[in-house]
C-alpha cells in the first residue's frame, strides 16, 4: 500500500508539474504579446531568438521579457517563503505578508531611499534582507514556542505587519519629495522593470529557491509537529534558522524589486497541497511553479482591470487573496473553537 501510494503521488507530481509548465508557457506568450502594442506570434518568435532591432522586437526584448521574467523569480520565491513559513509554524495562515516579512523589508528599503538616497538597486536589496529579517526573526522565535493557535499567531503577524506598516506610511508622509516613486512600488508593481532588474533578483532568487529544495526533508519533518520530527532524526533548531534564512533571502530580495506583493505565500502553498499532498518534496517545486503562473496571469490582469491605465500587480493579488486568507481564519476559528 505505501509503494502504491507513493506511486500515486509521484504520478500526480509529474501531472502537476506539466499541467503548471502549459500554463506557464501560455502565461508567457500572452503577457509578452499582449500591451499597448500587440505583438504578432511570429514576431514574438522572431524577438526570441534572433536580434533584430526593430521597435516590435525592441519592446519584447527590453521591455516585456524582462518583465515576464521578473513576475517568473517573484512569484516563485514569494509562494516558496509562503511554504516554508507554513510548514515552520504548522499554521496555514503563515505568509510573508500577514507576518511583517514583507512590512519590514519594505520599511528599511523606505528609509534606505530617504535616507541614503545614493544606495544603489543591488545595495537596497541588502536593506530588504534586513527588514525582511525582523519579520523572519519575529517568525523563528514564535514558531519555536508553538503554543500559539494558528488565528492567534495570524494576528500577532497582521499586528506587527500594521506596525511597521505605519512607520513607513510617516516616512513617506515626512518625505514626499524623495519618496513620490515609492508610492506605486509600495502596492507591489513589476511595471517599469528590465534587465538590471532581473540581473539583482536571479541570484538571490537563484540560492532561495535551490536551498528551499534542499531542505525539503528536514521541513516535512518539522511540518509533523517538534516531537514527530526529533523522534525522526531531524535537527530542528538548525532546520528553522535555515528556514527564516530562507524566507529572508526569498522575501527580502522580491521586496526590494518590486515591492510587498501580497497573498501569493498564502493562497499557492494550499492549492499546490491538494494536488501533490503535503510531503515538501513535491510540494515546494510545484509552489515554485504556480505562484510563477499566478503572478505571470497576474501581471496580464493588471492592464486590463484599470484600463487603459496599469494597476499595481499587488491589488490583483490582493483581490484573489483577502478572501481566501478571510475563509482561512474563520475556518480556523471554528475548528478551534
Amino acid at each position: 500500500m505505501t509503494g502504491l501510494h507513493r506511486g500515486g503521488r509521484r504520478k500526480a507530481f509529474g501531472l502537476s508539474l506539466l499541467l503548471g509548465f502549459a500554463l506557464l508557457s501560455a502565461g508567457v506568450m500572452i503577457n509578452v504579446s499582449l500591451g499597448s502594442s500587440s505583438i504578432s506570434f511570429p514576431t514574438l518568435l522572431k524577438a526570441l531568438f534572433f536580434a533584430d532591432r526593430t521597435k516590435e522586437m525592441l519592446i519584447v526584448q527590453e521591455i516585456r521579457l524582462p518583465r515576464a521574467l521578473i513576475a517568473i523569480l517573484i512569484g516563485a520565491s514569494v509562494a516558496v517563503a509562503g511554504t516554508i513559513m507554513q510548514a515552520m509554524t504548522r499554521n496555514p495562515l503563515a505568509n510573508p505578508q500577514v507576518f511583517g516579512v514583507n512590512a519590514g523589508a519594505s520599511l528599511v528599503v523606505v528609509a534606505s531611499t530617504v535616507f541614503l538616497p545614493e544606495l544603489t538597486q543591488q545595495q537596497l536589496v541588502y536593506s530588504a534582507f534586513a527588514g525582511a529579517a525582523l519579520g523572519g526573526f519575529i517568525v523563528y522565535f514564535i514558531s519555536a514556542g508553538g503554543d500559539l493557535k494558528p488565528a492567534r499567531l495570524a494576528i500577532a503577524g497582521m499586528t506587527i505587519h500594521f506596525f511597521l506598516s505605519s512607520i513607513t506610511q510617516g516616512l513617506i508622509l515626512f518625505h514626499e519629495n524623495t519618496t513620490d516613486s515609492i508610492l506605486y512600488w509600495l502596492v507591489g508593481a513589476i511595471g517599469n522593470r528590465n534587465w538590471h532588474h532581473v540581473g539583482v533578483l536571479l541570484p538571490w532568487a537563484s540560492i532561495g529557491l535551490l536551498g528551499a529544495m534542499a531542505l525539503a526533508k528536514p521541513l516535512t519533518m518539522l511540518s509533523m509537529g517538534d516531537d514527530v520530527a526529533r523522534g525522526l532524526g531531524a535537527r530542528i533548531e538548525a532546520t528553522r534558522f535555515a528556514g527564516g534564512l530562507l524566507v529572508i533571502i526569498l522575501a527580502g530580495g522580491s521586496v526590494s524589486v518590486a515591492g510587498p506583493i501580497g497573498f501569493v505565500g498564502l493562497l499557492v502553498p494550499h492549492i499546490v497541497r491538494l494536488m501533490v499532498g503535503v510531503d515538501l518534496r513535491y510540494v515546494l517545486p510545484c509552489s515554485a511553479l504556480y505562484g510563477s503562473v499566478l503572478l505571470v496571469y497576474a501581471d496580464i490582469a493588471s492592464r486590463y482591470i484599470s484600463y487603459p491605465y496599469e494597476a499595481p500587480i499587488g491589488i490583483v493579488t490582493a483581490m484573489l487573496g483577502t478572501p481566501f486568507f478571510l475563509y482561512l481564519a474563520y475556518a480556523g476559528g471554528k475548528h478551534n473553537e
